[in-house]
């Protein structure tokens, strides 16, 4: 099984030069997928504990890894409990964090995994083995409450639409799977407002995505252990692939490094405080052409970075 899992891992050389591995360095890699990012951090010297909630992915990394000994820890966890699981490791924190918060190709293309539009599967679209199944979350909610989760996190325009049509079939179509979803959702929208460049059930597989596995309240979740995670001098890192997950990290690293609590029309600050972390990347990295060309889903990664400096 540990062979079928390959994935190409995004901006790998820019994460190696923002978490600067080498010996005497432990980095936490809060998505270990494949396995990909870990294994460069790994060749430099450093120390890496892996976390990942799917036990394919888990399975995968650990045999490819396994060279390195005792110098890879691979941890089932959703990452949104790295602080919890490096307490229950005995780690007070770690010099570096990386979280790439994009679905591993196997998950994209594996039809059984539920997350495919082009192939029948089920409704599932969980990264792991718990928790609650697409399916069971379509039956649950209203429409109104299905349209709220396509509008905010898919950025849908025809999202009530949508939503209409999927609890319509949820409740009448015994046999409905990933394929006639994706069937359904394209009808629900006007043939001349598909997008041109990504099939139109794109956003509304991504909010579902999103809403089964939770992932904003995982990257919330992160984003505030950092403080208390990060050793002094230790970076963290985010890779997203969609606006909503970059918004996050960028406002939250943002407030990580500015301290100040003066009201904003005072001239010169007062308060006196002064912020525990520093920006790493000014903007977003975003991969060079000849990634893209050789990895068409780089194509909306952004990656940002921040440095513990007190």
């Amino acid at each position: 099984m540990s062979g079928e899992f390959v994935h190409a891992s995004v901006l790998a050389r820019e994460v190696v030069e923002i978490l600067r591995p080498e010996p005497g360095k432990l980095l936490l890699d809060g998505t270990l997928g494949g396995g990909g990012h870990s294994e460069l951090l790994l060749e430099r010297g450093a120390r890496v504990i892996g976390l990942d909630k799917d036990p394919r992915a888990l399975a995968a990394a650990s045999a490819r890894l396994a060279r390195w000994g005792e110098a890879f820890r691979a941890v089932r966890a959703d990452f949104r409990d790295a602080k919890n699981v490096l307490s229950a490791l005995g780690l007070a924190g770690v010099d570096g964090a990386l979280v790439d918060l994009g679905v591993s190709s196997p998950q994209l293309d594996q039809a059984e995994r539920g997350f495919s539009f082009s192939r029948p599967g089920p409704l599932d679209m969980r990264m792991g083995d718990e928790g609650e199944r697409l399916e069971d979350l379509l039956r649950r909610i209203d429409e109104r409450e299905l349209a709220r989760i396509l509008r905010e996190y898919g950025e849908e325009p025809f999202a009530r639409p949508i939503a209409r049509a999927v609890k319509r079939a949820v409740e009448t179509d015994e046999k409905l799977d990933t394929a006639r979803l994706a069937d359904i959702v394209s009808k629900a929208i006007p043939r001349k407002a598909w997008p041109r460049r990504i099939h139109p059930a794109t956003r509304t597989f991504q909010a579902l995505r999103i809403a089964v596995n939770d992932e904003l309240g995982a990257l919330a979740a992160w984003l505030d252990g950092l403080p208390a995670m990060i050793n002094l001098g230790g970076r963290a890192a985010a890779i997203s692939f969609h606006s909503l997950e970059d918004r996050m990290v960028k406002e939250r690293f943002r407030a990580l490094t500015q301290a100040c609590t003066c009201p904003p029309d005072l001239p010169v600050c007062a308060c006196g405080a002064r912020a525990s972390f520093a920006a790493v990347t000014r903007k977003a990295i975003v991969p060079a052409e000849d990634e893209v060309a050789a990895n068409a889903r780089a194509r909306s990664a952004k990656l940002r970075a921040v440095e513990k400096i007190r």
